[in-house]
Parts: structure tokens; sequence; C-alpha cells
């Protein structure tokens, strides 16, 4: 893996040198922007509204315009020499329960490497800390060009970093939930947590996929080919009024318990056929040690 960043967690007094690498990657179709008419790419273009004209990359540096119209450019050197604590540490703030932040706020996971062989018994200690305690640890470390807030914690035997939204960067939900005061009965909650567990018996995440990107492979190769692509078809949008609740979740229920038992008779002949197979090899065994007496005799 590739590191992103490099620097140190700093907790207490201990300092351990770490690395960071990407703990995840997209698999998504790349699609351009191409011209209508001809099919070839189109570029955007640097273009300096002052002089009227298209610059390159070199002249361009970055800037901030201010409420009252003011410019100033910044330099790579200012953006470098930032009065920042956290530019090349992890500074650990406080360690808290898993559940203590919520997951609204979680952005994009790091796994953390040690960066030389004298950090891993610290870095080994720091994981066991947090896995016999249950809990995590908030930091921040200033990554791509800005401060996060980022939770340290453990994924099997790695440390992770996860970064994390501000505080302050979270909406509130405000008008979002129904206003009305809805009651629910006693039974429909009783039905529900029923259609709950039918839908979590036998879950695999990692069967899981992106049915999208798979679509749209499907289309590109027609493309490609000079075929009609395939079409899929056209889910009738539901009602927005469930008229009888109850009779809507029975019918969830009664529809998954069917899907179970189509794949229970699948299993069992395919456990059946490894049976008979074990079977004909044991019958088989005595049959040759026979023949092999009367060789002999």
């Amino acid at each position: 893996m590739r590191t992103t960043w490099k620097g140190s967690i700093s907790f207490g007094l201990v300092t351990v040198p770490v690395q960071l690498y990407s703990a995840t990657e997209e698999h998504d179709v790349p699609l351009h922007q191409v011209h209508a008419k001809d099919g070839s790419r189109v570029r955007m273009k640097r273009f300096c509204e002052a002089e009227g004209k298209e610059i390159p990359y070199q002249e361009i540096v970055r800037g901030y315009e201010s409420p009252d119209g003011r410019s100033i450019t910044l330099t790579d050197e200012d953006l470098a020499d930032l009065p920042l604590p956290s530019k090349k540490v992890i500074d650990v703030l406080a360690f808290v329960d898993a559940d203590a932040i919520d997951p609204l706020m979680f952005s994009k996971p790091y796994y953390v490497g040690v960066a030389d062989r004298a950090a891993a018994k610290p870095y080994v200690l720091l994981r066991d800390a947090l896995t016999e305690s249950g809990q995590i640890a908030v930091t921040k470390i200033a990554l791509r060009s800005r401060e996060s807030l980022a939770v340290l914690r453990v994924y099997g035997d790695t440390l992770v970093l996860q970064t994390c939204i501000w505080p302050d960067e979270v909406r509130p939900a405000v008008d979002i939930a129904p206003q009305d005061d809805v009651k629910v009965r006693p039974q429909e909650l009783k039905m529900a947590r029923s259609l709950m567990e039918t839908l979590s018996e036998d879950f695999d995440l990692a069967e899981l996929h992106d049915e999208y990107q798979h679509a749209l492979q499907q289309v590109v190769e027609a493309r490609l080919q000079g075929v009609e692509p395939p079409h899929g078809e056209v889910t009738p949008a539901a009602g927005a009024e469930v008229i009888d609740l109850m009779s809507a979740l029975q019918a969830s229920i009664d529809a998954r318990t069917g899907e179970k038992k189509k794949e229970a008779p699948a299993k069992k002949g395919a456990a059946k056929k490894t049976t008979a197979k074990k079977n004909t090899a044991a019958k088989k065994t005595p049959a040759k040690k026979a023949a092999r007496r009367r060789t002999a005799s």
C-alpha cells in the first residue's frame, strides 16, 4: 500500500511513529465529459478573467477573497508553515466509550501502521489497551490541507484512524421526522420486530455488492460491442400511504419465510450429494481389499 501520511501518535508522554494508508478503494466505472456530437473529450481550461486568456498550471496559487472584496494570495510556503500543532502529530485528546461519537460524524478510514521497528511495542500497547477498555481515542490531525477531528479505534489486529466532521458541521435534524402525534399499536410493533428477526438471519455483508456499477459496466460493454444495451425493468413506486400496516408486515414476513423454504431444499440436496459420494467411496474400499486377498491366495 502507498503511504498517505507520516507522523506520530502522541498520548501523554508516549510517542508512536506511524504512517497512514488508505483503508478503502473505489471501483466506479470511470465516466468522462465528452462532446455529444463527435464523442471527443471536453477539457476545462484555466482561464484568467483579468487577462482574458488561458494560463499554465504553474502560474496558479491559492487565494482568498474577504467579504468586503479584498483579495490575497497564499504561497505554498504559507500553507506549509502553518502554526498548527497537529501538523505531523496525531494528538490524542481523550479516551471515550465507542458509542460516545455518533456514526453520523464518521468520514474516511485509514489503516495505521508502524513507521519503524521501535514503534511496534507502543503500537501494540495502545491497540490492546483500546481493545480491553472498549474505548476509542479522540484525536486531531492535519491531513490533506485541513485539520480534522478523528478517532483511533481497533479493527482486527490493526489500529484505524477514522476522520470525522466537526460537531458544528452536523446540521440539526429540525422538522424532518413526522411532527404529528403518531401512535403505534403494540401488535404493530411486535409484528415489525418479527420482520426484523427474519431479515437478520443468515446475513453476510460480504455478499453485498454495487449493483449500479455492475449494470453500468454491462451498458458500457454493450456500447463498445455496438449492440443494444440491456434495459432494466421499471419498478412502480409504492404508494405514499399504507392502508393496512399489519397486512403489509405480515405479507413481508410470509414472503421472507417462503424464500427460506426455497433455499432449504437446495442446501439439503447439496448435502445429500456429498453424503452419497462418501458412501460410494466407502463401499468401493472393501471390494478393492477383497480383490487383493483373492489375488494373494
